[in-house]
């Protein structure tokens, strides 16, 4: 799958809406078999960057619309006594997320979006500063960590509570093709610090 590496057009509602499709459509047209590999490969990735594994608290995220499947990453970070958190729609805070504990035993359900969510129990909240590792989706990023979501804004206003010297990490996940010229940036955007494909682990701090 060949990346969108024309030019993109300047930074607009517009733009970035054209960019939106461009890539989902990309995504969308990855055959059973690449997204069976794309998700191994992933599993690949993360347990061979050491560093990863001395963390604890892993909040990762259930994939729709194509997005890279998480569920091979998840099964593996339980055989590794490692702790899993899922999003799910804050009930009292509009736009923003809340990550509770995700376990096979979880009861599920199924959000406005469509997604599968664990039902809401305060006792499995995780507060977001407490997490070591922030999986997120996205539809696009760049060389310089620049990410495009959905358009919906929840990780960005839920990133954003963050403190400045918070030790938790925030990594994105892509397939390869989701990788492009530039992601045309507003000024409410979060970059992103890392990035990790099926091929590649990409820092850019």
């Amino acid at each position: 799958m060949a990346h969108l590496q024309q030019a993109v057009p300047p930074a607009s509602p517009h733009s970035r809406q054209a960019l939106r499709q461009q890539v989902r459509q990309f995504r969308q047209q990855l055959t059973a078999a690449e997204q069976t590999k794309a998700a191994t490969e992933l599993v690949r990735q993360v347990t061979s960057t050491n560093w990863l594994l001395t963390k604890q608290h892993f909040a990762l995220y259930l994939a729709n619309d194509a997005e890279l499947n998480t569920e091979p990453l998840i099964q593996a970070l339980w055989q590794a006594g490692k702790n899993v958190y899922l999003p799910v729609l804050h009930p009292f805070c509009p736009g923003y997320l809340l990550f509770l504990h995700y376990d096979s035993s979880s009861v599920m359900q199924i959000n406005r979006f469509n997604i599968p969510e664990p039902q809401l129990n305060c006792a499995r909240v995780m507060p977001v500063a407490a997490l070591d590792i922030i999986f997120t989706p996205l539809v696009a990023f760049d060389a310089t960590g620049n990410r495009l979501g959905m358009g919906g804004g929840f990780y960005d206003r839920t990133l954003a509570q963050l403190p400045a010297a918070s030790p938790c990490q925030v990594i994105g996940l892509a397939h390869n093709c989701q990788q492009v010229a530039a992601v045309p940036a507003e000024a409410w955007d979060i970059p992103l610090q890392q990035v990790i494909t099926p091929a590649k682990y990409f820092d850019f701090r």
